[in-house]
């Protein structure tokens, strides 16, 4: 068994042949990058798992092209903000142990009154940010 990690500041991979590999400390959106190229052999099926907490709503929107990305609340209260290509952008609001998800390819981002935590699952080869 390996020593406890914070999921945090330290997120984790999960790769083919059903791998969880801790990966280095997360130090803001140049890490994915980094994250990208360490895990590139595993294609489009690998997985990353973090979890961040928020005290303001996100000043950029992103998309992960590859996937579907599931968001679980666990403390507070976050409102995701999806760009759909067939209509007005929609808001869903999860509170503490609710999740949602992000389709492959679609804009979103997120508001947050106070404060959040939340669990990403993210297919995150290819993850594109604009600013909002």
């Amino acid at each position: 068994m390996t020593k406890p990690m914070s999921l945090e500041r330290f997120p984790i991979h999960l790769g083919l042949g059903a791998r969880a590999v801790p990966q280095p400390e997360f130090t803001g959106l140049d890490w994915y990058a980094a994250y990208a190229a360490r895990n590139a052999a595993d294609g489009n099926e690998a997985r990353l798992v973090s979890l961040h907490s928020f005290s303001e709503s996100w000043t950029s929107w992103e998309r992960h092209p590859l996937g579907d990305e599931a968001v679980i609340c666990t403390a507070g209260e976050i409102t995701l903000i999806q760009e759909l290509p067939d209509g007005p952008p929609r808001k869903t609001t999860l509170h503490a142990g609710e999740y949602a998800i992000n389709p492959r390819g679609v804009w979103h981002t997120a508001d947050v009154g106070s404060h959040a935590t939340a669990l990403f699952i993210t297919a995150g080869a290819g993850t594109e940010h604009r600013p909002r």
